[in-house]
């Protein structure tokens, strides 16, 4: 028994993440050429993405590398989180709430070290959907093909069952690329237009219905 699966992104899809110019304020408040932070932090976001750095040595990074003393790492990540976190697309949350035991649900988010234990406390996103494939913790992030392809283990689904939503063009790319039906995120209603199509075609294999 195969069922329909609706695999959806986090950041720019259920949470709204406009960009605060929270680093370009820390670099005038400590006079640093515009680009340095990130400059600076590459690596860093980087490990952070993949897991391959603790919160700990994230905080220890920063305020290594910027000057900070503890206070001001706590404000500095303070930030961070506020833009990455963003507010949640309620819309869609809602709607999404509103499939769980007619399709399989999950999530695969380009994520950083901290992140599940936020989202959980503030989105639950645990609630909302079975599994969660976060890329500090799969080790792997978009548009890598083997994180569709955690994601869809995770789920225990073939990927031509599934339809991924994300809003960044190469990721919905790269979904196709790794056997998935995918659509670009641009607004809510395009968006469960597009899930309620593909729940209404339901599995693409011969005798297999969906569960629920």
């Amino acid at each position: 028994m195969t069922a329909t699966c609706v695999i959806l992104d986090i950041g720019g899809v259920l949470e709204i993440t406009p960009n605060t110019g929270w680093v370009q304020r820390w670099e005038e408040r400590l006079e640093l050429p515009l680009g340095t932070v990130n400059e600076r932090m590459h690596d860093v976001w980087r490990a952070g993405s993949v897991g391959s750095i603790s919160e700990q040595e994230v905080h220890e990074q920063v305020a290594a590398r910027l000057g900070l003393d503890a206070p001001k790492v706590e404000a500095f990540m303070a930030d961070l989180w506020a833009e990455y976190l963003g507010t949640p697309n309620e819309e869609l949350i809602a709607y999404v709430r509103g499939l769980r035991g007619s399709c399989r649900l999950g999530i695969l988010s380009n994520s950083f070290v901290g992140a599940r234990e936020r989202e959980t406390a503030l989105y639950h996103f645990d609630e909302l959907v079975e599994q969660i494939a976060y890329s500090h913790e799969i080790g792997v992030g978009k548009p890598d093909l083997r994180a569709f392809e955690a994601a869809c283990a995770g789920l225990d689904v073939p990927p031509e069952s599934c339809l991924f939503i994300d809003d960044v063009a190469v990721n919905v790319e790269a979904a196709q690329a790794a056997g998935m039906q995918a659509h670009l995120f641009e607004d809510n209603a395009r968006t469960i237009t597009r899930i309620a199509a593909h729940l209404d075609a339901g599995p693409l294999f011969p005798g297999r219905v969906s569960l629920g």
